[in-house]
């Protein structure tokens, strides 16, 4: 499904109920804050490798096309190795932000950048990536016979969060969550990538007035700041884009509007900001999933549960981890093994 991008939202003035809360008050979340796993070494972020030249690769296969740039997979001649390179055309000044960002991170669940290679003939930039062989959430999606199972998405949420908790935690926000934006590898391990519009935060605490985004996964807030002040949280920001994903990915298919409705720019907003959240049918998802994605889409960013709470969640605390593992490795060979046949 084409997604609008819009680079500047009209400003709008919206009126959203906003409840008043005492200073100091927090709402109370159902589930206990947890701090995200730290079952995987941690790893250091170094300088971004000038080891590589454009020359010494191979274009095997494009990937993915975007904004201003595509991304190919591609093979070292010497070693055979194989990477994902992303290629900004016209010096996008955006290319040089995403390589800033990937250079302060090292997590196994933010995708890895090996080196930036710049192309000065042409004006691109080039960043080579790690290669990700399952594609990303919103292929798998698009190629899935059917809907997300519950285990493999608790593991999805679960590797989600934990990038965006590594991220929020070095004051990180991405500001652009979306299933293209998360891709997976056919052993099962999620990450987090295009940092095209990320921002670092000067200070914790700072709040965003960027309109930059996918239009379809913006928060109500971010459609119109004005009305809240200028200013939003990015962090809630990322979680209300969280739980529009998960719950498409359970959905299959865009949950905001109806299915076969045209996303414009108009209905988007309407559902966003106004909509209700959509009915699931009975059997369509257990309580505690039901409960989990409530928690990430409450209009209000301040009742908005956050990245560590989202954690502790009893859908994902409670999870059976080597199920949850299993069942979206298995789905991803099975999309893959498909693919593959057609």
């Amino acid at each position: 499904m084409a997604l609008i991008r819009e680079k500047r939202l009209r400003q709008l003035h919206l009126s959203l109920p906003v409840p008043p809360r005492a200073a100091g008050q927090r709402p109370n979340p159902t589930f206990t804050p947890a701090p995200a796993p730290t079952g995987v070494k941690a790893l250091t972020p170094t300088a971004l490798s000038s080891q590589f030249r454009l020359a010494d690769f191979d274009k095997l296969a494009v990937l993915g096309r975007g904004n201003g740039g595509t991304v190919y997979k591609v093979r070292h001649r010497e070693t055979c190795a194989l990477y994902a390179l992303k290629v900004q055309h016209y010096g996008n000044p955006a290319a040089a932000a995403e390589a800033d960002i990937l250079s302060r991170t090292a997590s196994p669940f933010v995708v890895r950048c090996h080196s930036v290679l710049p192309a000065a003939a042409s004006g691109d930039v080039a960043m080579l990536l790690e290669l990700v062989d399952g594609g990303s959430l919103d292929s798998i999606r698009s190629r899935l016979q059917g809907t997300f199972p519950e285990e493999a998405l608790a593991e999805v949420a679960t590797q989600a969060l934990s990038g965006l908790a590594y991220l929020h935690a070095r004051r990180i926000v991405h500001l652009d969550i979306k299933p293209a934006n998360l891709l997976v590898s056919t052993a099962g391990e999620v990450k987090l990538a295009d940092f095209g519009i990320a921002k670092v935060l000067s200070r914790a605490g700072e709040q965003c007035n960027s309109y930059l985004g996918t239009t379809a996964y913006l928060s109500p807030e971010r459609f119109d700041p004005e009305a809240h002040g200028g200013h939003y949280d990015p962090h809630a920001a990322d979680v209300w884009s969280f739980g529009v994903t998960i719950l498409e990915l359970l959905m299959g298919r865009y949950p905001l509007l109806p299915a076969g409705q045209q996303p414009s720019w108009a209905a988007l907003m309407c559902a966003v900001c106004f909509g209700e959240a959509p009915v699931l049918s009975d059997g369509a998802a257990s309580p505690e999933l039901q409960d989990f994605v409530a928690a990430c889409l409450h209009k209000d960013y301040r009742k908005r549960a956050s990245v560590a709470e989202l954690l502790a969640h009893p859908f994902l605390a409670r999870r059976d981890v080597s199920v949850s593992k299993c069942a979206l490795r298995k789905l991803v060979a099975d999309v893959s093994s498909e693919s593959r046949r057609c």
